[in-house]
């Protein structure tokens, strides 16, 4: 019996239980990140402690030290002690013989009630400013802001946006039969609870625009889609048609959803509307298809099946023309993500009995495997392309890994208290 995910292999899950909804209440526990491998050639940056009010100021400098520490791709010089707001004139050779080649400076002041975060960042070398912003924020929203200061400071020297004002989404599983699906900062901290169910919730999916969520559950003792909106706390019913309704992807422009559902015969990839309407059969032949994945061009559609006689990932167009296969190497490739460029395939692979993370340039089919794990499942890219999001095992305990597409950068996120599972990476917010 073809088996080519986790998340298809709990469709037969029957747990008894009781639905508890609690819309964004706050978690009990968030995830540590531990970074176990960083990029080489790390650019060089002093962040100086921010001046004004301490507290705030001191808050807002901790987020953005330990999103750019945690990215991989800076390494943070000792400031310890010194302070210096965007007001100041940087002593240039002092902040060289620190070994920073930027420097990030600023302050956070009580204003008319609010709170106003400045910055300023410099190009040490050349003794030029590169740049600054004035946020305006508030007390509870001073993480935000130091998420976007990273950002801002990342694609200045990086040249690309940062991804540390994103969401990632995942299932915390706690004691026998406790599921939570949680919203989370990237750096896995301000941790909030959008469900809490006794029964299983797989396949968390983000809409475009990030606002919504589609996932599904097993609190009707079968697997139901569901599209949750993130804004409201509402949910409706996308599919539950007779027998298992699972895998939804949603299409680039947030209308439909690619879906897997069994109502007809075996499981088969259909296209729906986001509202459950017009259900549309796309997959043919009685071999399992299932997992599909748009790619960014809305017209090509991914997916898994074991047509030829394994599970391997194949293509096809969604306004006809043939189904291609992609995977070639190994008899057990499942689970494709690609990247919102379209360049890159994300998956799982199986070798030596060990399930991978696995990546394919899409021009040259090229194929790298980033993980030594054993069993990988569930990839998710961010927004940037250049990380993606797993789940894993550690010391037989679910954990997530944040993986770059070189496998360079690696991080490790836990929670002590549960296990950890089925991540999504959100969009970039609009």
């Amino acid at each position: 019996m073809f088996r080519p995910s986790l998340a298809l292999r709990r469709l037969s899950l029957i747990v008894g239980g009781v639905l508890a909804l609690l819309a964004f209440s706050s978690a009990r526990a968030e995830l540590t990140v531990v970074i176990t491998g960083a990029g080489a050639n790390r650019i060089p940056i002093a962040i100086a402690d921010f001046g004004g009010e301490f507290g705030s100021a001191r808050a807002l400098t901790t987020v953005v030290r330990g999103d750019l520490e945690r990215g991989g791709v800076f390494r943070l010089t000792d400031t310890t002690g010194l302070s210096l707001t965007e007001t100041a004139n940087p002593l240039f050779d002092e902040w060289k013989n620190l070994g920073a080649d930027a420097l990030a400076v600023g302050s956070v002041n009580p204003v008319g009630g609010r709170l106003e975060a400045r910055f300023q960042l410099y190009d040490i070398a050349r003794q030029t400013p590169l740049g600054g912003e004035v946020l305006t924020t508030s007390p509870n929203m001073l993480r935000a802001a130091g998420h976007r200061v990273a950002d801002y400071i990342h694609e200045k020297l990086t040249g690309e946006p940062g991804i540390f004002s994103t969401r990632i989404a995942y299932v915390v599983k706690s004691g026998a039969a406790r599921y939570e699906l949680h919203i989370a900062d990237a750096d896995g901290q301000n941790a909030k609870a959008a469900l809490i169910s006794h029964e299983p919730i797989i396949s968390p999916a983000w809409s475009p625009d990030g606002s919504r969520l589609a996932y599904v559950s097993f609190e009707d003792k079968k697997p139901v889609i569901y599209m949750h909106s993130l804004v409201s706390g509402q949910r409706v019913v996308v599919a539950n048609f007779k027998g298992s309704n699972s895998a939804p992807a949603w299409s680039p422009d947030g209308r439909k959803l690619a879906v897997t559902l069994s109502k007809d015969s075996g499981s088969q990839i259909y296209l729906i509307n986001a509202d459950g309407s017009g259900a549309q059969r796309l997959s043919t032949g009685s071999s399992i298809n299932t997992e599909p994945f748009f790619a960014p061009d809305g017209q090509t559609l991914y997916f898994t099946s074991d047509r030829g006689g394994s599970p391997q990932i194949y293509s096809t167009g969604l306004n006809g023309g043939d189904v291609r296969r992609m995977t070639f190497e190994g008899s057990y490739n499942v689970s494709p993500r690609i990247s919102p460029d379209g360049r890159t395939m994300a998956f799982i692979t199986r070798g030596d009995g060990a399930f991978r993370l696995a990546v394919m340039d899409l021009a040259s089919r090229q194929i790298q495997i980033l993980t030594d794990s054993v069993k990988d499942e569930s990839p998710s890219f961010a927004p940037n392309n250049r990380m993606i999001l797993i789940a894993t095992e550690v010391g037989g305990r679910g954990v997530l890994s944040a993986v770059s597409v070189d496998g360079r950068i690696k991080q490790r996120l836990s929670i002590p208290a549960g296990d950890v599972r089925e991540p999504a990476w959100g969009p970039y917010l609009r």
